[in-house]
């Protein structure tokens, strides 16, 4: 039998070969990408090349992989909603859950180039207006802009429909896998981390997550007119998405900055995340 001492030694000798041959295919791989033949003259550029290229392929594999991984749920029935109110979210009998009313009303994409959209508050008074007309009847609630004319008194209502919900859109049980993959530095890394934990999430808060961040990238999209970028909308929404399972006042205030940086990275991957 081998002893430890070689045993050891074998395995780092297969950790070198192992290692060699990743990074011969690597190189090949991105020989190819660049198309470049490898090879003796090959060989002479490929330092610079992997140090001027090897980060933006990786980065990109990296995109490609999440944009086609299996995001979505599939479901065998149509949803059935039973309560349409605002106090009383509205509550599909099929899956047994509040989230898809939001959907089933529709995030409407008026007043996009509204300056400071989701920033600015509407008057509360006219704020819950709206609320008690979604309370009397959530199917007949008009909110069109002949009714209200400031759109930031239905961005105002929304947020409040986001705040009031029992469980967040981002629930407890992900809060802090979110936060703590906000806090990884690399770049592609902590997009990674972020697409896992939203694997986690129940489907109706992952659909309705994403139905809300297809409406947040077209802000962004004109954020020449409505100065709102996806960092600014991070502030706005990051608090309002996702709270902490303890009531904290500290905790709050110190993931703050995890909580808009969630946010930023889901609406401008959204393309990709979902």
């Amino acid at each position: 039998m081998f002893s430890q001492e070689l045993w050891l030694e074998n395995e780092k000798k297969c950790a070198v070969v192992r290692k060699s041959k990743q990074g011969r295919k690597r190189q090949e791989l991105l020989a190819v990408a660049l198309g470049v033949k490898v090879g003796v003259r090959g060989s002479l550029l490929w330092p610079p090349l992997k140090l001027f290229a090897c980060p933006q392929i990786s980065s990109l594999v990296r995109r490609a992989a999440l944009t086609h991984s299996d995001n979505h749920f599939n479901y065998e029935k149509t949803h059935n909603f039973k309560v349409h109110t605002f106090r009383g979210p509205h509550w599909c009998e099929y899956c047994a859950n509040f989230m898809w009313g939001l959907i089933a009303q529709g995030v409407r994409c008026s007043g996009l180039k509204s300056e400071g959209l989701y920033r600015v508050s509407g008057f509360t008074e006219h704020i819950e207006d709206v609320k008690m007309a979604f309370d009397r009847d959530g199917e007949k609630a008009d909110i069109s802009a002949n009714i209200y004319p400031d759109i930031n008194i239905i961005t105002g209502a929304l947020k409040l429909y986001f705040r009031d919900l029992p469980i967040p859109v981002i629930t407890y049980d992900t809060y802090s896998k979110f936060i703590e993959a906000a806090k990884i530095s690399n770049a592609d890394e902590r997009l990674e981390a972020v697409h896992e934990v939203l694997m986690l999430l129940p489907p109706a808060h992952y659909e309705t997550l994403r139905y809300l961040m297809i409406h947040l990238k077209k802000v962004t999209m004109n954020e020449k007119d409505n100065l709102m970028n996806a960092e600014n909308l991070g502030i706005v929404f990051g608090p309002t998405l996702m709270r902490p399972p303890e009531d904290s006042t500290l905790t709050t205030l110190h993931d703050m900055r995890y909580q808009k940086l969630i946010v930023q990275i889901l609406i401008e991957n959204e393309d990709v995340l979902f």
